[in-house]
C-alpha cells in the first residue's frame, strides 16, 4: 500500500488548526518543529512540514500527494492542483486599503496610483477585472507600513479582524479575495485512491460535527408531533418513552447555525430539560 504524503504549514496561523483537523481524524503522529516529515503510525501517510508558500507547488508536482493551504496562497501561485475541500478555518480577506485621510475611496480612484502588496499575481488580475491601472509594487512583508513611509498610495493585505489596518491607521474599501484553509491535492490522485477517500470521509465527518449538537429533551408525549416537525436529526428524532408515564426523551442534532431560532421554538413547543452535547464525528 502507498504511502500518501500531505504538506501541512510548518509555522504560522494554519498549523495548529492544521494539526488539529488530522488528529480529529484518527491520525496518530508527532507534530515535530525541528522536522520537516513526521509519519502517522496508524494511516499509510506522512505529513509534510512546510512554507505555506511552498505547499500548492509541492502538490502541483506530486512531491506531495495532499495539501492544506490557504485559497489565497493557491491563487497567488497559479498551482494546478484540485480542490477538495474547504476546511472552515483560516479565514480572511485580501483587502485593498488607504490611509484614513486619503481621498481614493473607490476602485476608479486607483487610477494612476501605487498599491503595495505581497499577492502581485492576484491583485493584478482584480485590477484587469475592474479595467484600472495602477503601479503595482510587491513588498514582501510589513505591507501596512508602506502608505506611512511613502512607498505606495494604498497596500493590498491579507485581513482577519482589521485591527492591523486600524493600528497604522489605515481603511480597507475592497474586497479582492476571499480566502480560508482548503485540503488540495495533486490532479486525479483522488478519483480511484481509497487511501484518498478514506481520509476524506474521515475529514467530512470532522466538519458535519462541528458544524452540529446532540441535543437531549424531555416533553410530553402529546407534544411528539410538534417538536417532531421542527427536527431532522440525521435522518428524524429519536424517541424514547420515559419512566413517567406519558413522558418521552427526544434525542436529535442540531445545525450549530441556526441552534438558538430552534430552541427558542422547542421549547414553545413543550420541550423541557434540554442538554446539549457536543458531537465528536458523524459519518455517513
Amino acid at each position: 500500500m502507498k504511502t500518501l504524503k500531505i504538506a501541512i504549514q510548518k509555522s504560522g496561523r494554519l498549523n495548529e488548526k492544521s494539526v488539529d483537523i488530522l488528529s480529529k481524524c484518527g491520525l496518530s503522529f508527532e507534530n515535530y518543529k525541528s522536522s520537516l516529515i513526521s509519519p502517522v503510525q496508524n494511516f499509510p501517510l506522512e505529513i509534510l512540514f512546510l512554507r505555506d508558500d511552498d505547499i500548492p507547488e509541492y502538490v502541483q508536482d506530486g512531491i506531495a500527494d495532499l495539501g492544506i493551504v490557504g485559497e489565497n496562497v493557491i491563487e497567488e501561485t497559479g498551482a494546478d492542483v484540485t480542490y477538495l475541500h474547504r476546511l472552515g478555518f483560516g479565514k480572511c480577506t485580501l483587502k485593498i486599503a488607504v490611509p484614513n485621510h486619503s481621498e481614493i475611496n473607490s476602485l476608479n480612484d486607483l487610477e494612476g496610483k501605487s498599491i503595495a502588496t505581497s499577492y502581485p499575481n492576484i491583485l493584478k488580475k482584480f485590477l484587469n477585472k475592474n479595467q484600472v491601472q495602477a503601479d503595482v509594487r510587491v513588498i514582501s512583508g510589513s505591507v501596512e507600513i508602506s502608505t506611512n513611509l511613502g512607498l505606495s498610495d494604498a497596500i493590498c493585505d491579507i485581513v482577519s479582524t482589521g485591527g492591523t489596518l486600524k493600528s497604522n491607521g489605515l481603511k480597507p474599501f475592497a474586497d479582492v479575495l476571499s480566502s480560508e484553509a482548503i485540503l488540495i491535492a495533486k490532479n486525479g490522485i483522488a478519483d480511484e485512491n481509497e487511501q484518498v477517500q478514506e481520509l476524506l470521509l474521515r475529514l467530512r465527518s470532522v466538519l458535519r460535527a462541528k458544524e452540529n449538537k446532540y441535543v437531549v429533551m424531555n416533553t410530553e408525549r402529546s407534544n411528539i408531533e410538534a417538536i417532531s416537525n421542527l427536527l431532522s436529526g440525521i435522518k428524524s428524532p429519536t424517541i424514547v418513552p420515559l419512566a413517567e408515564e406519558g413522558w418521552c426523551a427526544v434525542h436529535t442534532v442540531i445545525s450549530e447555525k441556526d441552534f438558538w431560532e430552534k430552541i427558542s421554538k422547542l421549547r414553545k413547543a413543550g420541550a423541557q430539560g434540554i442538554v446539549v452535547l457536543p458531537v465528536e464525528k458523524i459519518i455517513f
